[in-house]
């Protein structure tokens, strides 16, 4: 390995020699990871675009100067020690949310859904011109397992193909039955967020109490992350036993399977906080008189006023950011004192003297297996489901994605060459069934970035404003997004006094009658208009995805001629044969 490492001293570790010394499999990462680095670069120009331009209108927007110049005052936030407080004391959330939830968020979200087919579709181009220059275009999996057989044992039969019902449903209900699990954790972890809100309100510091909410969603994004980190271990057990269960054919199958499981456990592990804080968080919290409290005692947590993205960003940005950043650093320090260990236990004399020093180094790396790899490519593709599914809510992760990716091919590099024993050399001409994870991933992109702009932003009540209640409407020049104070009868909240004074009228976010808090419509004109949004945003992208996945052919035009050439060589020489015969 002497010879690689002077090559990774020196930057020229390509797939090329990925493909001399590892062989194609190792090569296609490589392939795939530089492919998908390079395409980040785009989007990462256009997030930074979208940021500057929500920093751009960060003092001038109407709707930000509606919240800091109010003087409305509104309910409290939970039910003990918490007193009224103004509107006008959200004016910073309100600024940093108009950073992630503008106009410019929308047509960002539009394209890093056609991005990401474009990504695919020319990565599949990309693969078939350097899977037809290393000649394994035609490669198939089940011809060299045959083969194989073949050369260990001539009277071989072929492990026939066979397929349980019984078992197929025992492995669905259990995989349920995990992602059950996997919600569970994602409730308790709410309910951890609502009792740190609670407990912190409650504290004797101000500050503690005054950023109650702040804090706890910044310490649920840290224990979510410390969830991951263990529930990664569990998936990996339980998705290992699932296809020793399912007693596959063969290798490669195995393999299919435990990525399939695998990346689904994780996915929802990832996940399912987020999709709570998009689409669940503040919206199933009820009214004052009426909230919908855990176990009839505590209340949910609430948004700020601004909105939800806000927590949504901060969620991302904690997870992402940590999860790249520490996962790095552990990765390699851990590499590092394994062969570290290694080298000490296996340190004597005897090497000076047979002359054996590179071979025991060799022998001293750390241990490898055929899922090697594999942990490779789930890091990237769960990076990737990041940067695609929730990227109206935080623009900045393609560019925290490149900045990691840059790191990532060195320290990979760096990694198989001087820590890890080497690869055993597999063949193979495509990324197996990470191209339909990825696919699988585009789509789910889609119907995310349509939710959180429909439902979870503010942008459809903000163009209800502005085009029909708002000054550009002469009929109806007043409205704001924040009703009028509702009134609230005062056995609902108990020894609240505000400068002395007894307050028994509070506002909140929501759109009802003053008389009976029945909703009004508004309420059901900006609902209807939100969900026409998601449907339109929907079918206009998906129709721009199966455009830009029509145009773009799989292969380019160059490797279909030198394959049609092949074909007709291979041909003439079959019929010469078959002449002379």
């Amino acid at each position: 390995q002497e010879g690689l490492r002077d090559l990774l001293c020196q930057g020229a570790f390509e797939s090329i020699f990925c493909l001399d010394y590892f062989g194609e499999k190792v090569a296609l990462y490589y392939l795939w990871l530089g492919w998908y680095t390079r395409m980040l670069v785009p989007a990462a120009v256009i997030g930074i675009v979208v940021f500057l331009y929500g920093l751009a209108f960060f003092n001038t927007s109407p709707l930000i100067h509606e919240v800091c110049d109010s003087n409305i005052t509104m309910c409290p936030r939970c039910d003990i020690r918490c007193s009224m407080w103004n509107l006008s004391d959200t004016c910073t959330n309100a600024k940093v949310s108009q950073l992630f939830d503008n106009e410019g968020t929308v047509a960002f979200a539009m394209f890093m859904a056609i991005w990401a087919t474009l990504f695919l579709e020319l990565w599949k181009r990309h693969r078939a011109l350097h899977v037809s220059k290393w000649k394994v275009f035609d490669w198939c999996e089940e011809e060299e397992e045959l083969i194989l057989e073949i050369v260990n044992n001539p009277q071989c039969k072929p492990k026939e193909f066979r397929h349980s019902y019984l078992r197929s449903i025992v492995v669905l209900l259990l995989v349920t039955l995990v992602l059950v699990v996997i919600i569970g954790l994602a409730h308790a972890l709410v309910i951890c967020r609502v009792l740190t809100a609670i407990l912190l309100s409650q504290s004797e510091w101000d500050f503690f109490r005054d950023h109650a909410t702040t804090i706890a969603m910044l310490s649920g994004a840290v224990l979510h992350y410390i969830t991951i980190q263990v529930m990664t271990r569990v998936n990996k057990i339980v998705a290992f036993k699932l296809c020793e269960f399912e007693k596959t054919r063969s290798f490669a199958a195995t393999e299919k399977h435990f990525t399939v499981k695998m990346f689904t456990f994780q996915f929802f592990t990832l996940f399912s906080s987020l999709f709570y804080v998009a689409f669940f968080l503040g919206r199933i919290n009820g009214y004052p008189g009426n909230y919908v409290r855990i176990a009839g005692k505590w209340r949910l947590e609430e948004c700020h006023p601004s909105g939800c993205l806000t927590d949504l960003f901060i969620q991302m940005a904690v997870i992402l950011v940590l999860k790249q950043t520490i996962n790095n650093i552990f990765e390699k320090c851990g590499n590092c004192y394994r062969k570290a260990c290694r080298e000490e236990e296996g340190n004597f004399n005897l090497c000076d003297l047979c002359k054996l020093r590179s071979w025991l180094d060799n022998y001293d790396l750390n241990d490898v297996n055929a899922f090697s790899l594999f942990n490779e490519f789930l890091e990237m593709v769960l990076q990737f489901s990041f940067t695609t599914i929730f990227v109206a809510a935080f623009p900045l992760a393609p560019l925290l994605a490149l900045i990691n990716n840059i790191f990532e091919i060195r320290l990979d590099a760096i990694k198989m060459v001087s820590l890890e024993r080497r690869l055993v050399p597999k063949k193979t001409n495509d990324i197996g069934v990470w191209t339909r994870i990825l696919e699988a991933v585009g789509v789910m992109a889609v119907i995310a970035n349509g939710l959180v702009i429909g439902i979870s932003s503010d942008f459809i009540p903000r163009l209800v404003y502005r085009y029909h209640y708002g000054p550009l409407n002469q009929t109806n020049s007043v409205f704001h997004l924040f009703i009028s104070p509702q009134l609230i009868g005062k056995e609902d909240f108990k020894d609240l006094i505000v400068n002395g004074y007894n307050i028994t009228q509070c506002s909140y976010k929501d759109y009802r009658n003053d008389e009976d808090q029945s909703l009004t419509s508004q309420f059901w004109l900006i609902l209807a208009l939100r969900f026409a949004f998601v449907i339109l945003f929907e079918h206009v992208v998906v129709m721009c995805k199966f455009i830009a996945a029509w145009f773009i052919p799989d292969s380019p035009i160059r490797v279909k001629n030198d394959r049609l050439d092949d074909k007709l060589r291979r041909l003439k020489k079959e019929l010469h044969r078959c002449t002379e015969v």
